[in-house]
């Protein structure tokens, strides 16, 4: 097995070292650090640098300009922090078919994403019974670490739901066929093999199917209190005071056991058979054309079908504690579901040339423009939805992917606030009962697992979301169509 060095706290990257490219756009040059093969690029504004570069994700972005048939350049969205390998917030394309896969530009919750659900309630209309919706959501959306759902699957429904994805869902009765139109990639990805999947991975997400977990995953009610572009606002269905409801989740402990099984796998053979040498043994990788690259490519991609199928019952539990409270009133749909942990293959101009790269994307999100052919009709004029969550304190953006971005970072964009505080320095800082009460008197309903736990998720643990907006839209990368408040939130 290939044996490196652990990984050392950096100094800050000299500032100097960053220059800009283009409005918004910053590039560390290839001579920096020795086997970069491109650029790394940071998207931000000149005010966000100082808090980006006070991690080592920098210093991570540069290893990742090392992979094997990387192109064009590493990226980091303005929500950048340090993560397993990639930075959180990175993005990366190499050539197809034998560039390099790596599990590192994934994450460990594969296809963790959020998706929106639109209501036709007013805040200003039911404000007094949010306390009592908060409850119902609560009881109706298991939360917490290793929690399990009312879904128990069979090893065959397991493998159905691996394979088939969102489709699993509209055949039992948790989706529509509008569902699907408004699921990245239709909430399925075609090359998935439930074999390549573990029996352990299957065992750890046998009954996990409609739960949240715990960390930074939520169900929240939201407020639209500022609408940017209101003729994008009203063909999305959003409008002023409009009750929304946010859900982010991923592919649970199934998710975290797959990429754990191929870092271990790639770790014992990249070196050896494949002559792969990296600075960081966190970015573990193999050719996809190779026989362990196309299983793990297999593999990631039924953990993914596996998630969207687990926001979507989510979704069904939401609409249960809706019509609970509101009746017949009480009508939920889809806008859109997005990822921000995934890899895939995808056409993308390239100095002037189209060509097919594997995609790495890990906490940002796709956000391609008007007219792309993966987009569904709906979002043919408007670009794609691109729902980027803030903290529970502050707001999030509803936001559409523009033309202009395709040529900046592959259709990439931010995936939210980004950590600015580790979780532990987060529960120093401040008690989960202090935070509790805050957000009480902010007219934020909260009801969590663990009071103590809330503290790791505060919002003074976060980036400024209206900052890391700011930065994406002045790349270029994305334009502002509403922006939400939370009213009531609902974590493991």
């Amino acid at each position: 097995m290939a044996r490196f060095a652990p990984r050392v706290q950096r100094d800050p990257l000299n500032k100097e070292l960053l220059k800009q490219e283009s409005p918004g756009v910053w590039s560390i040059a290839t001579s920096t650090k020795p086997g970069m093969a491109v650029p790394a690029k940071v998207i931000a504004t000149e005010a966000m640098l100082d808090d980006i570069l006070q991690d080592n994700s920098c210093h991570q972005l540069m290893n990742v300009a090392q992979l094997p048939g990387i192109v064009k350049g590493a990226f980091g969205m303005p929500d950048m922090h340090e993560g397993y390998g990639f930075p959180i917030g990175g993005v990366a394309a190499t050539e197809f078919p034998h560039g390099v896969i790596s599990p590192g530009g994934i994450g460990y919750d594969i296809n963790c994403g959020v998706r929106l659900l639109l209501s036709n309630l007013t805040y200003t209309g039911v404000r007094t019974q949010l306390p009592a919706l908060s409850k119902s959501l609560y009881k109706w959306v298991p939360s917490g670490v290793g929690k399990g759902g009312n879904i128990t699957l069979t090893d065959d429904e397991m493998n159905d739901v691996l394979t088939r994805g969102l489709q699993w869902a509209v055949e039992k009765g948790y989706a529509t066929a509008d569902d699907v139109l408004r699921c990245e990639s239709n909430g399925v990805l075609s090359n998935a093999d439930a074999s390549a999947v573990s029996e352990l991975a299957k065992r750890r997400g046998s009954d996990q199917l409609g739960t949240i977990g715990a960390g930074n995953h939520f169900v929240e009610v939201d407020v639209v209190e500022s609408i940017f572009d209101a003729e994008t606002a009203k063909k999305f269905g959003l409008f002023a005071d409009q009750l929304v409801v946010l859900i982010h989740t991923g592919s649970r402990g199934l998710g975290h056991q797959v990429a754990t099984d191929y870092i271990s796998l790639m770790l014992s053979c990249m070196e050896s058979k494949y002559n792969i040498t990296l600075p960081d043994p966190e970015l573990a990788c193999v050719p996809l054309s190779s026989p362990e690259g196309q299983q793990y490519f297999n593999a990631m991609a039924a953990a993914a079908n596996f998630a969207w199928v687990n926001r979507q019952v989510i979704a069904w539990e939401v609409q249960q504690a809706w019509t609970e409270l509101f009746g017949s009133e009480g009508t939920l749909s889809l806008l859109y579901d997005v990822s921000h942990n995934i890899a895939k293959i995808e056409d993308h101009v390239v100095d002037g040339v189209q060509k097919k790269l594997i995609l790495h994307r890990k906490g940002a999100t796709r956000a391609f423009g008007p007219a792309h052919k993966e987009l569904a009709e709906m979002f043919q004029i408007t670009g794609q939805p691109v729902l980027i969550p803030g903290s529970m304190g502050t707001g999030s953006y509803v936001l559409a992917g523009s033309a202009e971005g395709m040529d900046v970072a592959f259709g990439s964009c931010c995936h939210g606030a980004g950590r600015r505080m580790s979780r532990k320095k987060a529960s120093q800082t401040i008690e989960g009962k202090v935070l509790f009460k805050q957000l009480y008197d902010q007219g934020i309903h909260v009801q969590a697992g663990s009071i103590r736990d809330l503290a790791e998720e505060a919002p003074l643990a976060y980036k400024d979301v209206d900052s890391v907006i700011d930065s994406v839209v002045l790349a270029g990368i994305a334009k502002r169509v509403v922006r939400v408040r939370p009213c009531a939130v609902v974590k493991g």
